[in-house]
């Protein structure tokens, strides 16, 4: 009985078994031939989207799709030296896309250029890429100085509490090309101006560079206004060194003004006579000058027992380009200055550093600090007008010398309007220039009173001189 029990119930697990097996490979074939079902549709759509993107020719994106682009691969080899400097990683990559666009390279920017990125914020920085990037290159020599000055811009932007704002439209390219083909000079261009020429092509001059009294300013210059239109006019006056058109970074428009330097003191002068009041636009006329290029700094506070060598010494150690100290003694005592001199540079640009090092209070002379301004500079009078002076400026006279004595030193020579002595210094006044240039032909460097004297024809009044002097102690006044 029991025997019987167990194979009725062995025979029954046997068929439900059997059931299940059968059930289970009846649903694989059925899973089996549904997917290769969806493989055939799939195949379907995939070439027909394949056709429809080599008809639309974007069938690189399906491909991008289908094998998807490894990341690392858009980078440059400087993708990592950026990161390695502390650029945030998004800054990073917008600085590495700009390399690979050639725009600039890696090199081209110094650690200047990306120590000031780095100052920025996220947002900030990505800004200043995107202007950087959007500018027009072309006749930019310094991209890192051309980006530190876009920098320069932003920050001054963001303290106004304006946005960078789009570019305004600049020069037409095409015609500034033009004008470079025709001349043959360069053109380089930074935030803060436009630089056509220095030196210019050797065919034009190849002499050394031009000094004072070639340089020409002009003013009242129509904002939207750019070398195209500006060299064909001053070229006619004669060989133009270079020309500075000066740029407002803010707005991407010139400041209004220039400044043109000639090959010759005769070129300058004649660009004045041609250009100056010369209507460029209509109802637009040029304001143009022979512009003085400051060169020499005042320096007060200094130590009485110091002479003209130990200044120039101790001065040309601590800037660079120091050429020439003036120093004035006392009157009463030769051996003491008057407690300040004047230091004349080679050019304005190492006058300008000077000043700044010197201002800074890093810099200390003597171990003291020293009081700094810029000196009045000395302007060129017209040839013209020099050429009829009949006074003589007579210096480094010593105490003991007096109008009577001057009078019958000079009146020798022709007859004297009047003499006037100030300090060590004095005015001679003659009636006639012959006479005048006669005195100081044979009197300069002879000794009078003891003391060898200097002479030379007095420079008229300068006008705007005093004007400047009362704006300055009006300064001080209110400081």
């Amino acid at each position: 009985m029991n025997t019987s029990v167990c194979i009725r119930v062995l025979d029954i697990f046997i068929k439900v078994f059997v059931f299940i097996y059968s059930y289970v490979v009846s649903m694989d074939e059925c899973r089996r031939r549904l997917l290769e079902g969806q493989k055939k549709t799939s195949g379907t759509e995939d070439r027909t989207s394949l056709m429809a993107a080599e008809v639309n020719g974007s069938s690189g994106l399906l491909k991008e799709e289908e094998e998807p682009m490894d990341v690392t691969a858009t980078h440059s080899e400087n993708y990592q030296t950026l990161l390695d400097a502390g650029l945030p990683q998004k800054v990073a990559e917008s600085l590495d896309n700009i390399f690979q666009t050639g725009l600039v390279a890696y090199v081209d920017l110094d650690e200047r250029a990306l120590d000031a990125l780095r100052e920025f914020n996220e947002e900030g920085a990505m800004s200043v890429l995107q202007q950087f990037k959007e500018s027009d290159l072309s006749h930019v020599q310094n991209k890192s100085a051309f980006l530190c000055g876009v920098m320069k811009t932003y920050r001054q932007r963001e303290k106004q509490g304006n946005k960078v704002q789009e570019s305004t439209k600049g020069p037409d390219e095409a015609k500034i090309k033009d004008l470079l083909e025709r001349t043959g000079y360069t053109l380089d261009v930074t935030t803060g101006q436009r630089k056509y020429g220095g030196p210019p092509p050797e065919e034009v001059f190849s002499g050394p560079q031009p000094g004072i009294g070639t340089e020409v300013f002009v003013g009242k210059i129509p904002r939207d206004l750019y070398e195209d239109e500006l060299v064909p006019l001053f070229e006619k006056a004669g060989s133009i060194w270079d020309l500075r058109l000066m740029m407002d970074p803010l707005t991407g428009q010139n400041r209004g003004y220039a400044f043109i330097t000639f090959c010759s003191k005769e070129a300058a002068q004649e660009a004045v006579k041609l250009c100056d009041n010369y209507e460029i636009r209509s109802g637009k006329y040029l304001g143009v000058c022979i512009s003085v290029a400051n060169n020499r700094l005042f320096v007060g506070s200094i130590p009485k027992n110091k002479t003209r060598e130990s200044i120039l010494e101790d001065f040309g150690k601590v800037t660079e380009g120091l050429q020439e100290v003036i120093l004035y003694t006392q009157p009463d005592d030769k051996r003491k200055n008057r407690g300040f001199c004047f230091l004349e540079y080679e050019d304005h640009k190492s006058a300008a550093q000077a000043r700044r090092r010197l201002m800074s209070g890093k810099v200390k002379v003597w171990g003291n600090p020293v009081t700094v301004e810029w000196a009045d500079p000395v302007a060129e009078p017209d040839p013209e007008v020099m050429a009829k002076v009949k006074v003589l400026f007579v210096r480094k006279l010593a105490t003991p010398v007096t109008e009577e004595l001057l009078e019958n030193t000079f009146s020798q020579f022709g007859k004297l309007e009047r003499v006037k002595k100030l300090k060590d210094y004095a005015f001679v006044h003659f009636e006639e220039r012959d006479a005048a240039v006669k005195a100081m032909q044979e009197m300069n460097g002879k000794e009078l009173g003891g003391e060898q004297i200097e002479i030379v024809l007095a420079k008229p009044p300068d006008k705007k001189r005093k004007e400047r002097q009362a704006a300055r102690q009006t300064s001080r006044s209110s400081g």
